[in-house]
């Protein structure tokens, strides 16, 4: 695996087709397609771009008539990992020759009512490589996400080195981003949403702060993906005329950027209304030479008096021992019933249906 030689990085910022998720997988497969045709090698979306982000609880009461029905929506519109719009969205890797990081809302096979803030990762030859799950959702994402898996925790390795993400809040937890940096990224995606709850803090000075942070740490490259806020979510979300001014206010959303192992800007940020793809052609070394000083998993750190145990090890909540009948007539191993809980079945190739489209 190449951890050397200049490669180019792309930022998406773009709002979803709101709450739907075929609009939504074509949108995304249209900008994976500019970002190869502007030779892009990785290429990052912002947190739940598809269907799009759980907003509507910072302005409606949870057990709303409005807030449930947005949650069925949600839910009808996630997407199954593996399952068909997977299959587009790798098939518009392949074709554009670019890895993508793509945030999703995740509804596992077989299932009502569970759904996971997951980020998965497609190589360039059109490979899913793997998923990672939202290890704890904040704040209002917990009335309708679930906690991640604990063996979805991972990075994925590219034809150039390691690539490592995190959703929103988890950019700012000091373990996540300890983890993460053990892996010796090149590159880091940060994946966010289009604002955070009003009053709460400005989303584009924390990615900022978040990602020049890990970008410093970690001796890496961080792309920051935000969305703007679209009109539809806007029209779905606002109560009153304070909600609708609060959205339109540009300077409350956006704010995506490309950043360099020592923190600073190399592309964006982007304005808060904006729409686009941000780009910038970067030098692998900056890492190694970044990492010669402060090398946070290895010279510059103490690990007989600091060390971080991660626990990956699967925890279904039903584990089905020997051979089990399933409803269906047929035979359920306990394999087979961690992976409908999951949804980590085994990939299949891309259908040539999919694949010509």
């Amino acid at each position: 695996m190449e951890t050397s030689g200049t490669i180019t990085l792309a930022a998406v910022q773009a709002a979803p087709v709101w709450l739907d998720r075929a609009a939504t997988v074509e949108k995304a497969c249209r900008l994976i397609a500019e970002a190869g045709a502007a030779g892009a090698d990785l290429v990052g979306f912002p947190e739940n771009f598809i269907p799009g982000h759980p907003n509507w609880y910072y302005y409606r009461p949870a057990t709303s008539p409005e807030s449930l029905a947005l949650s069925v929506r949600l839910f009808r519109e996630s997407v199954e990992v593996p399952g068909e719009d997977i299959d587009r969205l790798r098939a518009a890797a392949r074709r554009a020759g670019v890895n993508v990081v793509m945030g999703v809302t995740e509804r596992v096979r077989g299932t009502t009512g569970t759904l996971f803030n997951t980020q998965i990762f497609l190589s360039s030859d059109g490979e899913l490589t793997g998923k990672r799950q939202k290890l704890v959702p904040t704040i209002a994402e917990r009335l309708v996400h679930a906690p991640g898996g604990r063996d979805t925790q991972m990075t994925f390795r590219a034809e150039f080195g390691t690539v490592s993400a995190l959703a929103c809040g988890e950019n700012s937890n000091p373990l996540a981003v300890a983890m993460i940096a053990d892996d010796y990224p090149v590159v880091h995606v940060a994946s966010w949403p289009n604002h955070f709850i009003p009053g709460g803090g400005g989303l584009r000075a924390a990615c900022e702060l978040a990602g020049r942070n890990i970008a410093y740490m970690a001796k890496c490259f961080v792309i920051n993906s935000c969305s703007p806020n679209g009109e539809d979510m806007i029209a779905d979300c606002a109560v009153t005329d304070e909600d609708v001014a609060f959205l339109r206010d540009p300077s409350g959303a956006g704010g995506s950027a490309i950043i360099d192992p020592l923190g600073r800007f190399i592309a964006g940020p982007m304005e808060g209304d904006a729409e686009g793809i941000l780009y910038a052609t970067v030098d692998l070394d900056s890492c190694v030479r970044g990492r010669m000083l402060h090398d946070v998993s290895g010279h510059y750190n103490r690990p007989d008096v600091f060390r971080l145990t991660i626990d990956t090890t699967p925890s279904p909540l039903v584990a089905w021992r020997g051979t089990e009948q399933r409803v269906d007539g047929g035979d359920a191993t306990d394999s087979d019933a961690r992976s409908a809980i999951r949804g980590d079945a085994d990939v299949a190739p891309v259908p040539e249906s999919v694949a010509a489209q």
